[in-house]
C-alpha cells in the first residue's frame, strides 16, 4: 500500500480489486468486497461465536444491565435512572427486550450485534492500514477477556469502543478525501453512537479531532466538523434535554453525576485499574492485592508496542493516522486513569480498541519485516507471547464468568423466595441490592437514600397499604426503622422484612 507523507492513502489493493469488478454488476461488486475484507469478516464471526461459547447466554442480567433493560422491558417497572446514565443502551436492546424477557434471546442478539459492530468498525479504516493489520487488531481486541465479557451485555462501554473506531477511522478518511461522503456519514454515525451511549466519553475520545479541525489550519474541514458536531448533538442533545426535564438542569445533572461517581477530580486511578485486571468487574472501593504479574503484563506491553507502532508507521509513511489514533486513545483513557476514584475494566475498552491498531502494525512488522536470521527467533517469541496472552485472558474470563454467574443465580433464588413469601407483582422491593432482585422478581425498586434514592419513607408505607412490600437487609446490616416490626425471613443470604397487608403504623 502506498501512503503519502501526510498519512493519506495513495492507492490500495482493496480499491483496485473492487474497482476492477465494478463493471461486472452489483453482485460481483459485493462478492469482491467481501473477499477483500474476508479476514475482518472471519475475525468478527469468530468473535460472535466466542462470546456465545465462553460467556453463556443464560448468564443473568447484572445490576447496571437491569437498570438499562428495565427502561424498555414489560417484565418489571423501570428502575431508577441515575444522572450519569444515557439512553443509548435501552435503545440498543429495545428490539428484543420490549417483547421478550428471555435473557438467552437478549444475549444472542447482543453477541451477533457486537460481531457486526466490530466488522463495521474495522472496515471504517479501509485504505488507512492494510487489511491484515486491521484483522489482527480486531483479533487482539476481541480476545481481551473484558471485550468478550461485555460484548453480549447490555452495557455501553463496548459500543463506545465501536463508535470510537468508526469515528476516528472515518475522520481520517474524510480528511484525506473530501469527496468521500461515506466517510462523512461514518464520522457522524460513530460520534452519534458514542454520544447516545456515554456523552462524556464522547467528548474525551473526540477532543483531539475537534482540536485538529478547529485549531490547525491545514486540518480545517467544515463539512467534517459539521458532521461530527451533528453526531455529538444527537446523543448529547437528548441527554441535555433530559437533564432539564428530570434532573433540575444540566449543571445539576453534571454535579449529581460527579457525586455518584465519588466526586470527579484529580485522582490517580492507575493502580485501581491494575487491580481490576484480575476480573473484578467493579473495583469500588478498590482495595486488596494486585493480580499476579502475569495477569498484568499485557497492560504494560500494550503502550510499548503502540510506541513501536508509531516508528513502524512513520517508516511506512502513514504516521499521521497512527499519531491521531494514539492521541484519541490517550484522551479516552484520561478520565478513568486520573479523574475517578474507582475502577472497572470496561471503562478502558475505547482506549484498547484504538490502541490495538498500531500494536497490530508493530507485531506484523516484527514478524514479517526484514530481519535475516533473527526473523524466525522474533516470530517464535511473538507467537509464544500471543499464546501466553490468550491463555491468561481465557483464565481470567473463565473465573469472572463463574463468579458472576453464581452471584446472579443468588439473585434469581432470592426472587423465587420472595414470590413464595407472597411478594408478587405488582410489588415494591427496597433495601440492599433491591434494584437487580426487584427486576428478577418483577417488582418495582425503591431506595430512600444513596445514589438511587427515588422514594420517601412515607411513600413506602403508603405503597404497603396497596401492594406487597419487602425490604432486603444484607448480612450484618440493620433494617430501616419503618421495617423493623415487619416479619423477617432468611432468603439466599439476605434477611427480608415483608410488610403485613393493610395500613401501617408509624
Amino acid at each position: 500500500m502506498r501512503i503519502s507523507s501526510n498519512g493519506v492513502s495513495g492507492g490500495t489493493q482493496t480499491g483496485t480489486k473492487t474497482r476492477a469488478v465494478a463493471s461486472a454488476g452489483p453482485s460481483a461488486d459485493v462478492a469482491a468486497r467481501l473477499s477483500v475484507f474476508a479476514p475482518i469478516l472471519a475475525v468478527a464471526g469468530a468473535f460472535t461465536l466466542a462470546q456465545l461459547v465462553l460467556v453463556p447466554p443464560w448468564l443473568g442480567l447484572g445490576w447496571d444491565e437491569v437498570v438499562y433493560v428495565s427502561q424498555v422491558s414489560p417484565h418489571a417497572p423501570a428502575s431508577f435512572f441515575s444522572a450519569p446514565r444515557a439512553r443509548g443502551v435501552p435503545l440498543l436492546v429495545a428490539p428484543v427486550a420490549s417483547w421478550s424477557s428471555s435473557t438467552v434471546v437478549l444475549r444472542v442478539y447482543l453477541a451477533v450485534l457486537a460481531g457486526l459492530g466490530l466488522y463495521l468498525a474495522l472496515r471504517a479504516w479501509r485504505g488507512l492500514f492494510p487489511v491484515r493489520v486491521l484483522a489482527l487488531a480486531g483479533a487482539l481486541f476481541a480476545t481481551l477477556w473484558v471485550t468478550l465479557f461485555y460484548g453480549p451485555q447490555a452495557m455501553p462501554n463496548y459500543w463506545v469502543a465501536v463508535g470510537a473506531l468508526i469515528c476516528v477511522g472515518c475522520f481520517l478518511r474524510a480528511r484525506a478525501d473530501s469527496a468521500d461522503r461515506a466517510a462523512l456519514w461514518g464520522a457522524a454515525a460513530g460520534t452519534a453512537l458514542m454520544a447516545w451511549m456515554r456523552p462524556t466519553d464522547t467528548v474525551w475520545v473526540t477532543l483531539p479531532l475537534f482540536v485538529l479541525l478547529v485549531g490547525v489550519r491545514r486540518w480545517w474541514h467544515p463539512r467534517l466538523l459539521l458532521a461530527m458536531s451533528a453526531g455529538l448533538g444527537t446523543g448529547a442533545g437528548a441527554w441535555v434535554v433530559e437533564a432539564y426535564v428530570q434532573y433540575g438542569g444540566l449543571g445539576q445533572r453534571l454535579a449529581d453525576a460527579s457525586r455518584i461517581q465519588g466526586g470527579l477530580g484529580w485522582n490517580i486511578a492507575v493502580d485501581d485499574q491494575l487491580r481490576s485486571l484480575g476480573g473484578r468487574i467493579l473495583c469500588r472501593p478498590c482495595t486488596g492485592d494486585m493480580p499476579h504479574v502475569v495477569v498484568m503484563a499485557w497492560w504494560f506491553v500494550l503502550p510499548l508496542l503502540a510506541a513501536l507502532g508509531v516508528a513502524v508507521a512513520l517508516r511506512a509513511r502513514r504516521g499521521t493516522p497512527t499519531l491521531v489514533v494514539l492521541a484519541c486513545a490517550a484522551t479516552a483513557a484520561v478520565p478513568y486513569l486520573f479523574l475517578i476514584g474507582y475502577a472497572a475494566p470496561r471503562f478502558l475498552l475505547p482506549a484498547y480498541a484504538l490502541l490495538v491498531i498500531p500494536v497490530a502494525d508493530a507485531l506484523l512488522t516484527l514478524v514479517t519485516g526484514p530481519g535475516g536470521a533473527w526473523r524466525p527467533v522474533v516470530g517464535t517469541l511473538v507467537a509464544l507471547g500471543l499464546v501466553g496472552h490468550l491463555a491468561v485472558q481465557y483464565v481470567v474470563l473463565s473465573s469472572t464468568v463463574e463468579r458472576t454467574t453464581s452471584a446472579r443465580r443468588d439473585w434469581d433464588r432470592a426472587a423465587a423466595e420472595l414470590r413464595r413469601l407472597g411478594v408478587r407483582p405488582p410489588c415494591l422491593l427496597t433495601g440492599d441490592t433491591a434494584i437487580p432482585i426487584a427486576y428478577y422478581a418483577g417488582c418495582a425498586s425503591g431506595n430512600t437514600r444513596g445514589n438511587n434514592a427515588n422514594i420517601t419513607r412515607e411513600g413506602i408505607l403508603r405503597t404497603a397499604e396497596r401492594v406487597p412490600v419487602a425490604t432486603l437487609v444484607a448480612p450484618g446490616g440493620r433494617p430501616p426503622r419503618y421495617a423493623r416490626a415487619w416479619p423477617a425471613h432468611r432468603i439466599a443470604g439476605f434477611r427480608v422484612h415483608v410488610a403485613p397487608t393493610g395500613p401501617q403504623g408509624e
